[in-house]
């Protein structure tokens, strides 16, 4: 809604038709201990006109600039058809689509939809609802601890190539309800070994496994799910949707396949857009599909031999279950979901790979361009998907000002999150990256290494 119709005075006469004094009554059953009476950090409220001017200038920023980043957040070709498609009215406004009649065509979205991801990841049934790449871990890691009857225990081990923001946030929401995270390190291949995944005194519930992993390393995944199945533990894959089209689907993984998977769907037709909006998947086997949160949608015949669509095993939902339910997820993400119906079904299989292939090709590329530049070397030797390490010989965070005044975003500054990797470097290149942009990318790391070392000499 691009604004508030109601005035003070329709604000007082829905209040008093509803028998209350303020809108602080409504939420009177919070206890005072919860709430706050200032928001510290947050500023003084703009007028209309002054949101509108700064969310311009603030996309104005974005505009132009030539971005490696990668990290979770990837550039991908977006034919026009998809949000054509998916804005339109009775997509775009579409609530959960309770009323089976009245919203067939969503109901088919949706089930298509799953479909695609069950077949992309090799599992045999896929939810359509969860916020991010980053929440679905931590719902993945809960619904292990339920599903996993054979044990006892809260551990979640993350292999070390799992994203470490994706850790975080399954601490932040997972780490509340009594499940204890550990982090197994990598080696120097940067790579986790099954003896580093299940170390320690108590064997895990599940283990979170990332294919490729945070640094673009390809894991030795039938190893590490078969050790982990070995133990008693699930196995929790973290997959990148486009990788998928190359890669062996975490179905297949070892002898039994992984147990649950999910990611991060922004790849799939969704465009880079300040930080949002994204949305998780999840998918998992039909035996764990009372443990899987979030919306699924059924297909079967009517009474009269017709085709039809609906909401299926809802007793698992807070609308019916309320704090029993598996989870808190609803509505949100389903215009993400929509777009990612379209690309994929406008891609097909073949065209997904193509993707793939051309991301892998140019990163290639970057890589190789890069490391022939005095100071710069590739940190893990391992195979990689479209993304990787550059080791540099001097601090990262100047010379990714220097290339950013050039309007080439570089990539991501590792020595926060990862300060074990030294002065590391994570570069991402997708089809969308021309041999131009590379040389590009190229020319600009190599006047920065060069005005750095002689800034350096200089001082």
């Amino acid at each position: 809604m691009p604004f508030i119709p109601h005035t003070e005075a329709d604000i007082a006469n829905m209040l008093a038709a509803i028998g209350v004094a303020s809108i602080d009554e409504l939420f009177d059953e919070i206890p005072p201990s919860l709430r706050v009476d200032t928001l510290e950090g947050v500023p003084v409220g703009m007028s209309e006109q002054q949101v509108t001017r700064l969310m311009h200038e603030r996309a104005g920023e974005d505009a132009g600039a030539l971005s490696f980043i990668g990290a979770g957040a990837y550039e991908h070709h977006i034919p026009a058809a998809v949000w054509q498609i998916t804005t339109r009215g009775e997509f775009y406004s579409a609530y959960t689509p309770y009323q089976a009649e009245a919203s067939q065509g969503t109901l088919q979205v949706i089930y298509e939809y799953q479909s695609m991801i069950a077949s992309l990841t090799g599992m045999q049934v896929s939810n359509a609802s969860l916020y991010d790449g980053a929440s679905a871990v931590a719902e993945a890691a809960l619904m292990a601890v339920r599903a996993n009857r054979k044990s006892r225990s809260r551990r979640i081990v993350f292999a070390g190539g799992v994203n470490r923001t994706y850790q975080k946030v399954a601490k932040a929401i997972a780490g509340t309800q009594g499940l204890l995270f550990d982090e197994a390190p990598l080696n120097a291949d940067g790579l986790c070994t099954p003896e580093a995944l299940l170390a320690g005194d108590e064997a895990p519930v599940a283990v979170v496994i990332s294919q490729p992993n945070f640094f673009g390393c390809i894991e030795a995944v039938d190893a590490l799910t078969d050790a982990a199945h070995a133990a008693g533990a699930l196995v929790i894959a973290v997959v990148n949707p486009t990788a998928l089209a190359l890669l062996k689907p975490p179905g297949e993984w070892g002898e039994k396949g992984a147990d649950i998977v999910c990611g991060e769907g922004q790849p799939l037709g969704v465009p880079l857009s300040s930080g949002g909006p994204y949305f998780g998947f999840m998918t998992t086997r039909q035996s764990m599909v009372r443990q899987l949160p979030g919306r699924i949608v059924g297909r079967a015949n009517d009474v009269d031999g017709k085709l039809g669509y609906t909401l299926t095993l809802q007793a698992r939902e807070q609308h019916i279950r309320r704090s029993k339910a598996t989870s808190n997820i609803c509505t949100n993400q389903g215009l993400m979901v929509t777009a990612a119906t379209m690309y994929l079904a406008l891609l097909g299989e073949s065209g997904l790979a193509k993707v793939a292939a051309a991301s892998h090709q140019q990163t290639r590329k970057l890589v190789a361009a890069a490391c022939e530049i005095p100071g710069v070397s590739r940190k893990f030797s391992t195979a990689c998907f479209h993304e990787a390490v550059l080791q540099l010989n001097r601090p990262v965070a100047p010379i990714l000002e220097s290339m950013a005044e050039q309007n080439v975003l570089a990539g991501l500054d590792l020595s926060t999150d990862y300060p074990e990797l030294g002065d590391a470097l994570l570069v991402c290149a997708t089809e969308t990256k021309t041999d131009e942009d590379i040389d590009r990318f190229v020319t600009a790391l190599g006047g920065a290494m060069q005005r750095a070392a002689t800034l350096r000499t200089a001082g």
